[in-house]
């Protein structure tokens, strides 16, 4: 049985991990952790199961947490993450370039799976777009990127578009911060060959959809996901926790764990 601490337990996505930890034999839970500010710290999430500030303050060390907070939040937990030596996995999004490699800087010492997007379709979408950009490379197609989440998400684009556009910049030999373009307004003139676009919507209370267009004159391609339940994240996480326990340190994606 896993020892698993949820960070952010009061979140949409931690108490949903929470809850289907609970029900799942191979983990037990033992605590989940908010701000230090928070009115949650001492109470219970359920009979025995307390939230507290931080994992090094749990009456058990965690053999393994699950991160879906925010970047400030991750990078604190890195910290402790390192000092304890306790795997990670990280769902949270919206990080900047510095903060990136502060993650990479922690694989060194622990193993952290990092990934956008914890679902088996997202991520077989990825795969399906490295190979769509490899095959229409220099065939003149255009790629536009759209997203749509519920209005409470916090970042735009969502994590799960910027790691598809990367994908498709890697796969054109480009970088994204060059050929990036994350909406349009005005006059902005023909599209350039090499753009690679990245739409955002805010609406309701959508789980998670994201298309990517590859289109030329006369045809069109769409690869769609759509979400209809935060618990196919849930579930990723979780099966990513059980498969990082027993890893030497490092950075895996959910490619590794889903072995694809």
């Amino acid at each position: 049985m896993v020892k698993l601490a949820v960070a952010g337990g009061k979140g949409r996505m931690g108490s949903l991990i929470a809850r289907l930890a609970l029900e799942d034999k191979d983990f037990k839970l033992i605590g989940l952790t908010e701000r230090p500010d928070s009115k949650e710290i001492g109470r219970e999430f359920e009979k025995g199961v307390r939230f507290y500030s931080s994992i090094k303050e749990m009456e058990e060390k965690p053999q393994v947490v699950i991160d879906f907070t925010t970047p400030q939040g991750t990078l604190s937990l890195l910290k402790e993450a390192v000092e304890l030596k306790v795997p990670l996995v990280i769902g949270t999004t919206g990080f900047e370039k510095e903060e990136l490699k502060e993650i990479e800087k922690a694989s060194r010492e622990v193993p952290i799976v990092f990934s956008p997007n914890m679902s088996l379709g997202v991520n077989l979408l990825f795969k399906l777009v490295s190979e769509v950009s490899k095959a229409l490379k220099d065939k003149g197609y255009d790629v536009e990127i759209f997203e749509i989440h519920h209005r409470f998400k916090k970042d735009a684009p969502s994590g799960t578009a910027v790691k598809l556009a990367q994908i498709v910049a890697e796969n054109l030999g480009k970088e994204l911060e060059e050929v990036g373009v994350f909406g349009r307004k005005g006059i902005t003139g023909e599209r350039k060959p090499e753009e690679i676009g990245i739409l955002s919507a805010r609406m309701g209370d959508v789980v998670g959809e994201h298309t990517v267009f590859f289109a030329t004159l006369g045809e069109r391609l769409e690869l769609t996901h759509r979400a209809t339940s935060r618990e196919t994240f849930a579930r990723g996480a979780l099966t990513a926790a059980k498969w990082v326990v027993d890893k030497e340190p490092g950075l895996y994606n959910m490619f590794d764990v889903l072995g694809i």
